[in-house]
C-alpha cells in the first residue's frame, strides 16, 4: 500500500537531532516512495559583497552551498539509505518558507515532511514561523514531526467537522479521512475520528432560566453522533472508534490524542493569511502546540498556493 510517492523531507541545518529525516526514511521504506532531503540556505553576510565581481560572489554562494550538499551527504552515511530512493537539494534563498513551497511545487511532491519547533512569548504571535507559513500556503499535505514513535498498530486519529453545511467542508472531512486511512494501511494502524461540538452558550442559560441546558447539549451531541456516523459508513470505521466531545477542537483533539496514545493526528486547514491569521492563527496551528505527536495537515480540494513560480 502506498501512502505517498514524493516526499520532500526539509532538513534542519543548525541541528543535531533531524527528526525529519529519519520520519522522511521510515515513511519511504513502508511506501517505497522517492525522497528528496532538502535545506534553504542565505548567508546575510552576502550582501555586503556587491563590492566583489560576479564570479566572486558567485564562488562564494556555490561554496556555501557545496558545503550544505557535502554535509548531508555525510549525514545520510550514519543512515542505512541503500534501500531508498533518493536526491540531496541545497536552495540559495533567504525566506526558506518560499524555498520549500517553491521546490514542492517545481517537483510536484505530495508531502512536506518537516520537524517542528518550541516557540514561545510574544514572537510566536507576532512572527509567523516556518510552520505555519507551510501550513496556510504549501500546495501539499504537510507532515509536522514531534518526538512520538510511529509503532506498529498504533492509533491515527482524524478531525471531523460534521455540522459543515457547505461542500467543501464536506470534501475536506472526505479528504482527511482518506488520508488518514491511507498512513493507517502504510503503518497497520487503526484509524479514530474525532468530532468536537459547542456546550450551551453560557450567556443563554443566564439570560433565560428557563432554557434546559441539558436538553440542548444532549440534542447538540446526538445530531453530532448521527453525523459522524454517516460520515464512518463507507469507510467502516466501528462506533467504538468514533469520538464525539463537547469543547473547542483545540482543546478536544490534543486531550483524545494523548488519551489514545496516537502516533498521527490528520486534519483540515483552511490557509487563512493575512492579519487575522497572524494574530489568531487556526485550529491546526492551536493543536500543533498542544499535541505529543505528528499532525499531518491536509488542505481543501482545488486549494491554490499563493506562493508563485
Amino acid at each position: 500500500m502506498t501512502c505517498v510517492k514524493k516526499i520532500l523531507a526539509v532538513l534542519d541545518a543548525d541541528r543535531q537531532q533531524q527528526k525529519a529525516l529519519n520520519r522522511a526514511i521510515h515513511l519511504a521504506r513502508i511506501s517505497g516512495a522517492h525522497v528528496t532531503f532538502m535545506i534553504s540556505i542565505y548567508d546575510f553576510s552576502y550582501e555586503m559583497t556587491t563590492m566583489l565581481a560576479a564570479d566572486e560572489r558567485n564562488t562564494m554562494r556555490d561554496s556555501l552551498i557545496n558545503d550544505r550538499k557535502v554535509w548531508i551527504n555525510d549525514l545520510l552515511e550514519d543512515y542505512n539509505t541503500r534501500d531508498i530512493n533518493f536526491d540531496v537539494k541545497v536552495l540559495w534563498h533567504n525566506r526558506p518558507f518560499e524555498a520549500i513551497i517553491e521546490t514542492a511545487m517545481e517537483g510536484h511532491y505530495d508531502i512536506i515532511v518537516k520537524a517542528t519547533h518550541e516557540r514561545e512569548g510574544l514572537a510566536a504571535l507576532l512572527f509567523t514561523p516556518t510552520d505555519w507559513h507551510l501550513l496556510r500556503k504549501a500546495p501539499c499535505k504537510v507532515l509536522l514531526v514531534k518526538e512520538h514513535d510511529w509503532p506498529e498498530h498504533g492509533k491515527i486519529l482524524a478531525a471531523i467537522h460534521t455540522t459543515g453545511e457547505h461542500d467543501h467542508h464536506r470534501s475536506l472531512n472526505r479528504q482527511v479521512t482518506e488520508a488518514a486511512i491511507d498512513f493507517a494501511n502504510c503503518l497497520q494502524s487503526e484509524v479514530h475520528l474525532v468530532n468536537a461540538f459547542p456546550g450551551a452558550p453560557i450567556t443563554i442559560a443566564a439570560e433565560i432560566p428557563e432554557f434546559d441546558t441539558t436538553n440542548y447539549r444532549e440534542t447538540i451531541e446526538d445530531n453530532h453522533k448521527v453525523a459522524l456516523a454517516e460520515h464512518a459508513m463507507p469507510y467502516h470505521i466501528p462506533p467504538e472508534q468514533q469520538h464525539v466531545l463537547e469543547g473547542l477542537p483545540e482543546q478536544v483533539i490534543p486531550e483524545l490524542a494523548d488519551e489514545l496514545d496516537a502516533e498521527l493526528v490528520v486534519l483540515g486547514t483552511i490557509g487563512r493569511t493575512g492579519f487575522s491569521a497572524a494574530l489568531l492563527g487556526n485550529t491546526a496551528e492551536h493543536v500543533i502546540e498542544s499535541i505529543n505527536c505528528d499532525l499531518l495537515a491536509v488542505k481543501p480540494e482545488g486549494f491554490v498556493s499563493p506562493i508563485k513560480l
